[in-house]
């Protein structure tokens, strides 16, 4: 189909009285003009044919008229300068058209008024993004001759600022376009909705406004032909919906915001990052009305600082969890150190707080989260499983292998992955689409955002998170490897993080089991071995009381616990502590193992040389 031409207004001065301004401008400089060449003329002659003295007087009363009839016409170009064509501005802007910012030098600029239709305010405390927005335009405006404009694709997860930082590319680069169109692609029905928008703000025809496919061929063969044309498809979650909206061969600027990683097919990949310590703490001070326009990050007291990268460690670097702190420390007027307080008592009451000022972006995280994870709950219950699997281990570098190890322990549909591996990559596909984890395939492993977890968490009732609680446990434990060989050190320090979280859990949720004491005792094992005795100590306190509940006072495993303490108390030089519970435990395996057993003797080699030596 042939490309529709832009449509413009009529200009504000009419056609013949620019053209009449332009004559009369010309007119007035001939007469000039000529009249000075012709005195000048004069002069030269007379005073060639010796004739000046003759006609002084009348020559000077012709210089006297000159300068009479001169002196209003200089003052004529100097105040009515030439006519400049006007510009043609378009017609049905829908906003008014933000102020122009003067373009960069050496930049190609379109009309300063362009088409606009993006419905959101320029965001006073946008902060950071810097080299992903300069990466966007370079990768939109650099071509060569073998390439071709591709659309990029602005992709991460819920909340990480992905259309407030295409919004700050549309304000900051508008001057270069002559058109800017901001369609909804959450849905197919808001696509089609937007650009039907579209088509009457171009002017386009549009016979039969149900015939939906035909509007979005029209506007399609219009805007690809445009490269000054920039199209922002926002919240596109299902990029397949796209297919029928994005023309096939293009040379407008085509932006898309989506949770999905795999963008491959429509466009090039832009990853938004959760933010670093230095960007999260201006955004958040800026937000809070902490730090002002016209100071810097080091005028602010070292305390307020520091608590602001701890609030920002706990949000993980989330803009919207940072957003919603900030405003309600504004609101509240309270400290960030009595916020950061706050959110560890009541998480999940203040991630479901958006503030009353939050209109750009009116839900909070939890909401903004909640509708995902139903989705995955539809898509993939399996899926959803395992984020809840996800959200009691430590959020980094968690093993692929782990799940697979412990999966018998993790409930009815995560078993099904020991059977059928391929199962664990469905389901962490299906998580990959919204961006709650990333994946390592070189180290198979997976992380998650911390807010993720925490939300996760928070929307269980107590019951169940008990029961995920002890699962976990469980898995964690069942995986572990046997700290007595050396070979699985390497192992034990990368399920070293989980085991930790478990230890959190066991305490938290009052879990006394024996996977809970094998596991706290493997552990306390482990960080002994690493010189780590501060961890390991209330490690192996836990495991002890454990095994005494769980197991009894006579068992052995109860016994091999005595012993590691009484070890890490001997490493530490206190004897006192030591000695009693190495004549426990030697008892124990005497009476259980027999004197011959070599736990026993491992044990009373162990007693006889802390005797010598006290």
């Amino acid at each position: 189909m042939s490309s529709m031409r832009k449509q413009h207004m009529t200009p504000q001065t009419p056609q013949h009285k620019r053209k009449y301004a332009t004559w009369a401008y010309w007119l007035i400089f001939a007469i000039m003009v000529v009249g000075t060449v012709t005195l000048i003329g004069l002069v030269i002659w007379l005073f060639a044919t010796q004739k000046l003295d003759q006609f002084s007087t009348e020559i000077g009363i012709m210089a006297a008229i000159a300068a009479i009839i001169s002196a209003p016409l200089l003052f004529f170009f100097t105040v009515f300068k030439k006519p400049e064509t006007e510009k043609e501005q378009p017609e049905g802007t829908p906003l008014p058209p933000p102020s122009p910012i003067a373009p960069a030098q050496g930049q190609n600029t379109a009309p300063a008024s362009p088409l606009w239709n993006v419905p959101y305010r320029h965001n006073p405390f946008f902060t950071g993004r810097e080299q992903l927005i300069t990466q966007l335009h370079k990768n939109l405006t650099t071509h060569n001759a073998t390439a071709v404009t591709q659309a990029q694709a602005v992709n991460g997860l819920g909340g990480i600022g992905k259309t407030e930082m295409v919004i700050e590319y549309a304000y900051r680069y508008r001057h270069e376009y002559a058109a800017v169109f901001w369609i909804n692609a959450a849905s197919r029905e808001t696509l089609f909705a937007d650009v039907t928008t579209t088509a009457r703000l171009l002017h386009l025809p549009i016979p039969d406004e149900r015939d939906q496919q035909a509007i979005v061929r029209s506007v399609n063969s219009h805007v690809a032909a445009h490269a000054d044309y920039l199209l922002i498809f926002d919240n596109a979650d299902d990029l397949a919906l796209l297919d029928d909206f994005i023309p096939l061969d293009y040379q407008c600027h085509i932006l898309i915001t989506t949770r999905e990683h795999a963008t491959s097919r429509l466009a090039v990949n832009l990853e938004v990052a959760s933010m670093d310590d230095t960007e999260g703490r201006a955004m958040l001070l800026r937000r809070a009305k902490v730090l002002l326009s016209n100071q810097s990050i080091e005028q602010i007291p070292q305390h307020e600082q520091e608590a602001a990268t701890r609030i920002i460690q706990t949000m993980d670097g989330l803009p919207l969890a940072l957003d919603q702190a900030g405003a309600y420390i504004e609101e509240t007027q309270c400290s960030l150190a009595t916020y950061l307080e706050r959110y560890q008592q009541e998480a999940a009451t203040l991630l479901q707080r958006r503030g009353t000022t939050g209109k750009a972006h009116p839900e909070p995280v939890a909401t903004t989260w909640s509708l995902s994870f139903a989705k995955i709950e539809q898509l993939n219950p399996l899926a959803a499983e395992l984020l809840r699997f996800y959200a009691f281990l430590a959020p980094d570098d968690i093993p692929e292998q782990l799940l697979r190890d412990g999966a018998s322990h993790l409930g009815s549909l995560l078993q099904a992955i020991k059977a059928t591996p391929s199962l664990l990559d469905e389901a962490i596909g299906t998580l990959l689409r919204f961006s709650f984890v990333k994946r390592k395939r070189d180290e198979q492993t997976i992380a998650v955002h911390r807010l993720v977890q925490t939300i996760q968490r928070t929307s269980m009732d107590t019951p169940t998170q008990h029961t995920w609680a002890e699962r976990t446990v469980r898995a964690v434990n069942h995986a572990f490897p046997d700290v007595g060989d050396y070979r699985n050190w390497l192992r034990c320090q990368q399920y070293l993080p989980h085991a930790l979280i478990c230890f959190n859990l066991i305490t938290t949720y009052h879990l006394a089991s024996p996977e809970a004491g094998r596991l706290l005792n493997q552990t306390a094992y482990y960080l002994h071995d690493q010189a780590q005795y501060a961890q390991a100590l209330p490690l192996y306190q836990r495991a002890l009381a454990i095994r005494e509940k769980v197991l009894g006072a006579e068992h052995p495993d109860t016994a091999s616990s005595l012993n590691n303490l009484a070890a890490l108390y001997k490493t530490q030089g206190d004897y006192a502590q030591a000695l009693p519970l190495l004549q426990r435990a030697l008892a124990i395996f005497e009476r259980a193992l027999g004197k011959n057993h070599p736990s026993t003797k491992t044990v009373r080699a162990n007693y006889e040389q802390l005797g010598r030596q006290k």
